[in-house]
């Protein structure tokens, strides 16, 4: 079952230090200096008012305990006009504190979010091969809002930490004796508290994998719940589920038990601490050494100071999940491509000349799939590979198209390495239908307008036309404003399979690459696509994995593969004539496709259409 393997660190993972984290999240940061130093600036007004809580009472203590004359009552009404200019002070700064950090965690966590959405659309297809896509959209969705969401109650620490430093000043002033004993004891909760880290890094990152995995059942289920309702198999995807949430909750509950272990240690040795202080204190007011008011400031701000490290250690495992989720979306921006691109050329006007040089190429080291792979493709020629299953004709398609990486030899177009073009420039030079043809929601015109997005109207309807003088689009309720659905589901396979060809119709691609489906689908709509396809074939080379008679037929040069090898190559009524493998293919697979019977339903359709 899937879930258990959902602890496995993905291929990409990396491990970053604490330091190297936070300093790639300073970068971030930088980008909005002027809101960070003003939020830096509501830190430091926040933490001076709240330590001068302490001070003030500890002042106003003081003038009780000394004071006999009539200037008492004026004293402390000073002391209570300072604590509460100080506290709106502090809610006016704080205010101001929470808005800007707002603002600036919001934009880093959006940049952020791009960065990572980016990098997914920058990734070849050989990162989506082995990487579960459920996975990386939890990457750049949850992730990124679990560092904000860290970041923003970090400050809170970060304000209380200032106060301590501060406090611990003035305390210093008052008793160099008190504070020396306050400090001591001090490492034995610092050092719990880091004692936890490495247990809480753990905890925390188990806990993203566990639900980068329910979200990869989720996303990967609803994709596919017209399968499973085929097979009927509900009961059995709900198990599933069940199993990786189940999973998920055992992590989180590991994870609580962690956090909840941290405060009540921390807590107990926070008490020892201050018991320690109050004790030792009382000892050196009785005796003079300290004044009254040192002792109340002591007492006061004892608990001010250990309340940050207890915070900030009860807090240890939430951020410690914030800079796991931020080591697993710098693992997808910094993951990098297994294409090796030598220069950045711009292929201008391709003629679609296409070279295999003694080409070698694996997806698994040592299992080759062409092993010293040579072809030479003539521009504007059409191409149809054919042979069994593994023979290797889609690995060619996707080599040309640039969506792996070859191990060896070389491929040319036009006499260029196809290593040295510009990616996405060569690619818009390419007009690529895969077998599973994929729809955007939206409209079929939206559909047929990505190719080209700044093609007008006119020009979408005039493509549409060009297929049979559009009686296709008759079939369709709103014609080419007919909604496709989620990835095309309000279609047919054949008509989704049309929608794709029109789109690179309206490129006009040098090279075009097909990939066809295998599904059955209507003679008409067969008629229509065999159409499209004639038109596109007229005007670029042409690589063609065929399943139906007639596109094999339709090209110029039939290439027979097996085993990564050409082993027979020519039009359909040579190979015929050889008796070999190309005439075993054909009576295996194409002898029931009868172009008869398609001319017949062509006649057939037509005639209804007339009438």
């Amino acid at each position: 079952m899937r879930f258990m393997g959902g602890l496995d660190a993905d291929k990409y993972d990396r491990q970053y230090t604490d330091k190297y984290l936070l300093g790639r999240i300073t970068q971030y940061l930088g980008r909005y200096r002027g809101k960070v130093i003003l939020v830096i600036g509501g830190f430091i007004t926040i933490s001076v008012v709240g330590a001068l809580r302490p001070i003030l009472i500890a002042a106003g203590v003081n003038v009780l305990a000394t004071e006999s004359d009539g200037t008492t009552s004026s004293a402390l009404t000073i002391i209570i006009g300072a604590m509460l200019v100080a506290a709106f002070a502090e809610y006016g700064a704080n205010w101001l504190r929470r808005l800007l950090s707002s603002q600036v965690i919001g934009n880093v966590v959006a940049e952020m979010r791009k960065d990572a959405f980016k990098a997914a659309l920058e990734r070849d297809l050989a990162f989506y091969d082995v990487n579960k896509s459920g996975k990386i959209v939890s990457r750049i969705t949850s992730d990124t809002q679990e560092f904000g969401d860290v970041v923003l109650v970090s400050s809170d620490v970060i304000t209380q930490l200032v106060q301590v430093v501060i406090l611990l000043v003035v305390m210093l002033n008052q008793s160099w004796e008190l504070t020396l004993v306050l400090l001591l004891t001090t490492p034995m909760v610092v050092i719990t508290a880091l004692s936890f880290r490495r247990l809480a890094r753990q905890v925390t990152r188990q806990g993203s994998r566990a639900m980068a995995t329910v979200n990869d059942v989720i996303q990967e289920t609803v994709t596919g719940i017209s399968v499973a309702k085929n097979f009927r198999q509900e009961g059995m995807v709900y198990n599933e589920f069940v199993g990786v949430n189940t999973q998920s909750y055992r992590i989180n509950l590991r994870r609580g038990f962690v956090l909840a272990l941290i405060f009540p240690v921390l807590n107990l040795l926070s008490g020892i601490a201050i018991s320690v202080v109050v004790y030792v204190g009382a000892q050196l007011a009785v005796t003079g050494v300290v004044s009254l008011a040192a002792w109340f400031l002591f007492i006061q701000g004892v608990d001010r100071f250990w309340f940050p490290f207890m915070n900030l250690a009860s807090f240890w495992s939430q951020f410690q999940q914030g800079l796991s989720a931020t080591e697993r979306v710098f693992a997808l921006i910094d993951t990098e491509n297994t294409l090796q691109q030598t220069d950045h050329r711009q292929p201008g006007d391709l003629k679609g000349h296409i070279l295999f040089d003694d080409v070698v190429f694996e997806y698994k080291p040592d299992q080759p799939v062409l092993d010293h792979f040579n072809l030479d493709i003539q521009p504007g020629k059409s191409i149809a590979f054919v042979g069994h299953t593994g023979a290797g004709k889609s690995t060619i398609a996707k080599l040309i198209a640039r969506f792996y990486e070859f191990q060896g030899g070389a491929i040319r177009i036009d006499g260029q390495d196809i290593r040295t073009f510009d990616l996405q420039a060569y690619r818009q030079r390419l007009g690529i239908v895969s077998q599973s043809p994929f729809l955007f929601s939206g409209t079929i015109a939206d559909n047929i307008r990505y190719s080209k997005p700044d093609a007008t109207d006119s020009e979408v309807e005039e493509i549409a036309h060009s297929i049979g003088q559009g009686e296709w689009l008759e079939t369709l309720p709103d014609g080419l404003r007919t909604d496709v659905g989620e990835r095309g589901a309000q279609l047919s396979m054949g008509q989704r399979q049309l929608v794709s060809l029109l789109r690179v119709l309206l490129q006009k691609p040098a090279i075009f690459v097909l990939d066809e489906a295998t599904a059955s689908i209507d003679p008409f709509t067969e008629t229509q696509i065999q159409e499209a396809l004639d038109l596109i074939l007229a005007q670029s080379t042409s690589i063609l994995i065929a399943h139906r008679l007639s596109t094999v037929r339709s090209a110029d040069r039939i290439i027979v593969l097996q085993e990564g090898k050409i082993i027979e190559e020519g039009n359909h009524d040579s190979l015929m004539a050889q008796g070999g493998h190309y005439a075993e293919l054909y009576n295996t697979y194409f002898r029931h496709q009868s172009l008869s019977y398609i001319e017949e339903a062509r006649d057939l359709f037509g005639a209804t259409k007339s009438t």
